[in-house]
């Protein structure tokens, strides 16, 4: 029997939505395009009442705080009816969702319904549902693997109404194909965040039977499969698995990858007629980065091998792959230069590897070509302009985006985050659903990323609708504005550095599915933390260290009453 946790009766009570309504819709309702919760933009609409008296600058910092607040607010309830609305669709017996609401409701799959909506169903549930998150999420872990594990751990298709696998015969490079995508989309974005959990041994498994049944003969050694794309799901797993686990023969396999790109005759641009960029395209570029990362620290002698191939691949790709605003095209022919006429809503994703180039090697250029690209968005790339016309291409285009201002900062480019994510958010419709297909895991990967991002990755627990929290950050002081509409008693959680705590990385560079660091606390150093009431009274201050902040600075919100914090570290005594 299903179970529902009690916080999700608390959330849907806080602020007496109307339930009745909500149910009809997760009916089998399709909504349209355009504000599917009317009832909640009181709330995330609400703007602060006029002051005869200027505003001085820390007031200033904490009103953009208050308004990045009700921004994330939004965002994380859309993420909970997103959730709702496909935990509604859920195969009754199994528990697991299917590929789509079309013609492939009948099954789930590893490439689709794990790789792309079921993580981030898992994601969301882990920020404001712990309950959830524990209980059924974790159970449709155990299921899938009961269920879709095939040869070993690798997974294959699972049919509801067979209730067995749903292609025969076997066929071993296309579950090879569903477990990386698997490993790739879904599992290392959870690893990301949450760190070492049965997602991330479910990954490690899967990564270690893909390389058991690797049968692809090549002068380097056996690879898992030729096909492009999920050689680029591997090099980036096995990159961050070699950190994660500090198992060396992680790093040996991403090598032989590496050696079979840019040391023999399978090179992207030297070899291969066509170079796609978008998705599906482009995982092979990011992984031989990361990989990069990793030979220049534990291998310089392949770092060296590496060098020329890796920087004749991106310097083809700006030569000839990209507009004269830095925006690329879908594909292009590296010998003759022709191209594709659609842009990639991935573009960002394609980036944040010339950026990690930039960090190892220094190349100015590659600085540069993604500061150019970041700096031509405003005003010109609106709206549904890429390839991908989905809700996912929007997504895809913001999260690039978020990932680079992170590591290239330009303020010009907020606002059009801001405007691209409420044009995202218009596909949702009531029922919580957005298109009905497995990209709709993407549009909650999205608003989480944009929600952090107005947070500076700080968040609440437990969380309610109505408890909102946004904050800002001016020359490393973070400036924070929390409040609630009803009384609220809990933690306020600060992010710490996820890339060395959860994954070991020795830098945070920028990669796909990356959750950028916008405030991480050390956890053994000192922080100055005032909390002053809106209404002037004297601010209370406290040092606490980065490990107490990270489990939480336990705080009671009055109703309607802003709380206003600020963080700084406190540096050592010898400064």
């Amino acid at each position: 029997m299903m179970k529902i946790s009690s916080l999700t009766i608390r959330w849907a009570m806080a602020l007496m939505l109307p339930l009745a309504a909500a149910a009809a819709a997760n009916s089998g309702a399709t909504g349209a395009p355009g504000e599917a919760f009317p009832e909640m933009r009181a709330l995330w609409d609400r703007q602060p009442g006029p002051s005869s008296e200027p505003a001085s600058p820390q007031e200033q910092l904490f009103r953009r705080a208050e308004s990045q607040a009700r921004s994330a607010s939004e965002a994380l309830y859309r993420c909970r009816r997103y959730l709702d609305g496909w935990l509604a669709e859920a195969d009754p017996e199994t528990g697991l969702i299917p590929r789509n609401l079309r013609e492939s409701r009948d099954f789930w799959n590893g490439r689709d319904s794990a790789a792309d909506n079921y993580p981030f169903m898992v994601l969301t549930a882990a920020l404001i549902d712990p309950a959830l998150y524990q209980g059924r999420m974790l159970d449709m872990l155990r299921t899938e693997q009961r269920l879709t594990a095939r040869l070993d751990r690798l997974t294959d298709d699972y049919s509801f109404s067979k209730r067995g696998w749903r292609r025969e015969p076997f066929l071993l490079d296309a579950t090879i194909f569903d477990s990386a995508e698997y490993v790739k989309d879904g599992l290392v974005p959870l690893t990301e965040w949450l760190g070492p959990t049965p997602w991330s041994e479910r990954m490690i498994g899967l990564v270690d039977d893909i390389w058991k049944h690797a049968a692809v003969q090549t002068p380097f050694g056996k690879i898992p499969t030729e096909v492009f794309e999920v050689n680029g799901d591997l090099l980036q797993a096995c990159s961050r698995l070699f950190w994660l686990t500090g198992d060396r023969r992680y790093l040996d396999w991403a090598i032989r990858l590496g050696d079979y790109y840019l040391l023999g005759s399978h090179h992207p641009t030297r070899d291969l007629p066509s170079l796609r960029l978008m998705d599906h395209g482009g995982e092979v570029v990011n992984g031989l980065t990361e990989l990069y990362v990793a030979v220049a620290r534990i291998a310089p002698e392949k770092q060296r091998a590496y060098a020329q191939p890796l920087h004749d691949l991106l310097d083809c790709i700006l030569e000839k792959g990209r507009n004269p605003d830095g925006m690329l095209y879908t594909s292009f022919q590296p010998r003759t230069g022709e191209h594709a006429a659609g842009l990639c809503d991935t573009w960002g994703y394609i980036y944040a590897g010339f950026h990690t180039v930039w960090v190892v090697d220094g190349t100015a250029a590659y600085r540069d070509a993604v500061r150019h690209a970041l700096g031509s968005l405003d005003g010109k790339y609106e709206g549904r302009c890429w390839a991908d016309k989905a809700a996912d291409g929007l997504a895809d285009s913001i999260e690039g985006a978020l990932n680079l201002i992170h590591c290239a900062p330009d303020d010009s480019v907020h606002g059009w985050i801001d405007r691209q994510t409420r044009l995202m958010w218009a596909a949702q419709q009531t029922n919580g659903i957005i298109e009905g297909w497995h990209g709709d895991g993407n549009f909650a990967r999205t608003s989480i990323l944009y929600a952090l991002w107005k947070t500076a990755g700080l968040h609440v627990d437990p969380w309610r609708p109505d408890v909102r929290v946004g904050a800002v950050l001016d020359q490393g002081v973070l400036y924070a504005s929390l409040a609630a509409d009803s009384p609220w008693r809990g933690n306020l959680r600060f992010d710490r550095p996820r890339h060395r705590d959860c994954l070991r990385l020795p830098l945070d560079y920028p990669r796909i599915n990356r959750f950028p660091e916008w405030f991480a606390v050390e956890k053994d150093r000192p922080y100055s933390v005032a909390l002053t009431a809106a209404d002037g009274r004297r601010p209370r201050t406290r040092v606490y260290d980065g490990r107490q902040l990270a489990a939480g600075l336990p705080l009671e919100l009055e109703p309607g009453r802003e709380l206003r914090i600020t963080c700084a570290p406190i540096p050592p005594l010898s400064q």
